[in-house]
């Protein structure tokens, strides 16, 4: 057994364990794959059948590595390491017929689901704008992941929407038994009914997998908890791994609360403390335990490392958003020339709003980058939607724009009226948008016709807000209560930043010249992913990884922790917790940074630097002074004049990008100026600072 002496004291004293249940708490960094896969080698060692053996990840992906790492130590073994779903898959197989399917059942995936839904609420004429068929699928989903009864299903879903997503579900359900097929939720749920049911058929499963092993156990939900406690209730040998700092996805249904009361399911639950890191330094470690600290639900535990205590922790204070992130790409260009490869480096973000500035700067610096579990902001749908709404205004006989956002959101307008509309066209020599004349296509035309006259009257960022309100595109999104929709309506509100700050630099609201500019940024072919590329990411995406440096942007009260956080219970312990996973993420430099004030969603905010990073020991922290507070630059490049200026038709005015100009025209805040032949007619904001009276 040699592979037990690569373990320390208390990772042996987990490996060693036979019998009983026990509670490993397994640090970030602190070996907790290795503690699985041995362990498995060693109850074999020990003379317990590899058949017997019951081993539960999350991922693919993780199950391949234990699969292989225990192949290395234990060649042609038979015990079981899978997904819960690939347990539910092998259970149900054995057994439909009990739950009434035929052998051969087919498992649809989440689009084939979205599917029937959409089918059934149109067969059913649901067309609520409150009530979407992702929005639907999402709740079916909980009913079955929360293992709701009929009986408590009819208590929960009694009234208003409720009762539509009560329908559907009961219509979802008889579809997908007369097609005897099941969904991804099915597969956990019908196998634990069948076991409740059934009880001959459990105690045969107990039988046959007599220990058990459960990975990242903090992460589980209702269902995989209630699957894995009927498993372990006859021998009761399970051994769970987990750490309950480590618990970001109470979004999706996790309970952190399952790893909590281990010792409550189990008397006389072992619990063994991983804590030693072999991942960061000390002080890195030390700044992870002094903010997770704070949280009230959980068990204690203080990593610690082996690697000494290496630098300090480095804090850039920026005066603003881009300001942040040139001062991370100067630290970046800094470690590249000390010999780091830009992909030992990675910068993390809270949010999927966040990166859209970060990777236009990265860009523009021309250093190397990949971004890892999102779109290039501009090829993210909703970008592309919202950007052809823009065109359309510009240009109302934009067909391919036209094309693509006269169904966004949902309108009922089909391919036939596109054809239909498109012979027409034709027929007359006209454009589709001038065919319109009828039903619903006619009241698209309205929409448009009243969105280009807001444009005539409105600031970019003001013309944003009301095509996210007058088409529906906000309401449809909040109307679906998902992860996914919320980073969609951040990303659309991010884009008002991108307004905003194009009429900061230049004064200009006309819709052309912005749609000229952004096309530029947004060309896809500028954007290459490099191999040796610096790794932009968000918190949650980085789980799991380790980088050599790490850069954690915009520390600040209202983005992380995320301002959802303050008005939910457990929020802010949640938001915590995903501190502390960004944090033990860096192996040897981490940098913390933020700004004083930031144009965020359209909005100049001021936000204060986040509570984590108070929470910081500050013997951790270096300061970097030269880059702190500087107030006197952001008064310098103020964009606007503190009063308004009174202009009248006829004034000759300089401009500090187009020149000399005469106004034309002038409505509320917007005044039109005539430049030269070069720069033609434009609008702009009155108390832009880069005009004066000629």
């Amino acid at each position: 057994m040699n592979y037990l002496e690569e373990l320390n004291d208390k990772q042996l004293e987990a490996v060693v364990h036979v019998d009983g249940p026990c509670l490993v708490l397994a640090g970030a960094g602190s070996g907790k794959t290795k503690v699985l896969t041995t362990r498995i080698a060693r109850l074999i060692d020990c003379g317990i059948p590899s058949y017997n053996i019951l081993a539960i990840t999350f991922t693919n992906k993780a199950a391949k590595e234990m699969k292989d790492r225990l192949e290395k130590i234990v060649p042609g073994n038979y015990a079981f390491v899978g997904t819960f779903h690939s347990l539910g898959v092998r259970i149900l197989r054995e057994h439909a017929d009990i739950m009434g399917y035929d052998k051969n059942y087919s498992i649809i995936d989440s689009d084939d689901a979205l599917s029937i839904i959409k089918r059934i609420m149109k067969e059913k004429m649901i067309g609520n704008s409150d009530i979407t068929p992702s929005f639907v699928r999402n709740k079916i989903s909980s009913i079955k992941n929360d293992m709701l009864s009929d009986s408590e299903i009819d208590n929960y879903f009694s009234s208003g929407n409720d009762v539509i997503i009560k329908e559907v579900f009961y219509e979802y359900q008889r579809i997908l038994r007369q097609n005897n097929s099941v969904d991804f939720d099915d597969l956990l749920l019908l196998p634990v009914r069948m076991f409740i049911e059934h009880k001959d058929i459990l105690e045969s499963y107990q039988d046959k997998f007599k220990y058990i092993l459960v990975d990242e156990y903090q992460d589980t939900n209702e269902v995989q908890y209630k699957l894995s406690k009927l498993l372990a209730s006859k021998y009761k040998n399970i051994f769970v791994v987990g750490d309950p700092d480590q618990s970001i996805y109470m979004f999706r249904g996790a309970n952190f609360r399952n790893i909590l009361n281990f010792e409550r399911d189990y008397k006389n639950a072992k619990v063994i403390p991983l804590e030693e890191n072999y991942r960061s330094t000390n002080t890195i470690l030390e700044a992870a335990n002094s903010v997770i600290k704070n949280n009230k639900e959980r068990k204690e535990k203080n990593l610690w490392s082996s690697k000494g205590d290496g630098c300090k922790i480095k804090y850039l204070r920026a005066y603003d958003g881009r300001h942040e992130i040139q001062l991370v790409l100067d630290e970046i260009k800094e470690l590249y020339r000390e010999g780091y490869s830009y992909s030992d480096i990675s910068v993390l973000y809270r949010t999927n709003a966040q990166a859209r500035l970060v990777e236009e700067m990265f860009l523009k610096s021309n250093v190397p980058y990949k971004v890892v579990g999102s779109y290039y902001f501009y090829n993210r749908k909703e970008i592309k939607d919202l950007i052809c709404y823009l065109r359309l205004i510009l240009n109302k006989d934009d067909e391919i724009s036209l094309r693509r956002v006269i169904n966004v959101p949902k309108r009922g307008i089909g391919e036939a009226t596109l054809k239909r509309l498109e012979s027409l066209a034709r027929d007359q020599s006209i454009s589709m948008f001038e065919a319109m004349s009828k039903g619903k296509e006619l009241a698209f035309k309205e929409l448009i016709l009243d969105l280009i006259n807001d444009s005539e009257n409105l600031s970019l960022t003001d013309l944003i807000e009301e095509i996210l309100s007058k088409t529906g595109i906000r309401e449809e999104y909040e109307s679906t209560k998902s992860l996914e929709n919320e980073l969609r309506l951040d990303n659309l509100e991010e884009f008002k930043s991108i307004t905003k700050t194009f009429e900061d630099r230049t004064g200009s609201v006309s819709l052309e010249d912005f749609l000229e500019e952004i096309s530029l940024v947004a060309d896809m072919s500028e954007h290459q992913e490099k191999n040796d590329g610096v790794t932009l990411m968000t918190m949650h995406s980085a789980k799991g990884l380790e980088f050599k440096v790490v850069f954690l942007v915009g520390m600040e009260d209202g983005i992380f922790p995320h301002q959802n956080a303050f008005f939910e219970s457990q929020g802010l312990e949640e938001e915590r917790r995903l501190c502390y996973v960004g944090i033990t993420r860096a192996k040897e430099k981490l940098f913390l940074s933020n700004a004083k004030r930031r144009i965020l969603y359209g909005k100049d905010v001021i936000n204060p630097p986040s509570r984590f990073i108070a929470e910081i020991d500050d013997s951790l922290i270096d300061i970097d002074n030269k880059n702190m507070f500087e107030e006197e630059k952001i008064d310098k490049k103020k964009y606007y004049k503190d009063e308004d200026v009174d202009f009248s038709d006829g004034d000759i005015i300089d401009h500090d990008v187009y020149g000399k100009g005469v106004v034309v025209s002038i409505s509320g805040d917007i005044i039109t100026v005539a430049f030269s032949k070069k720069y033609g007619i434009k609008k702009l904001l009155k108390n832009y600072k880069g005009i004066t009276k000629g």
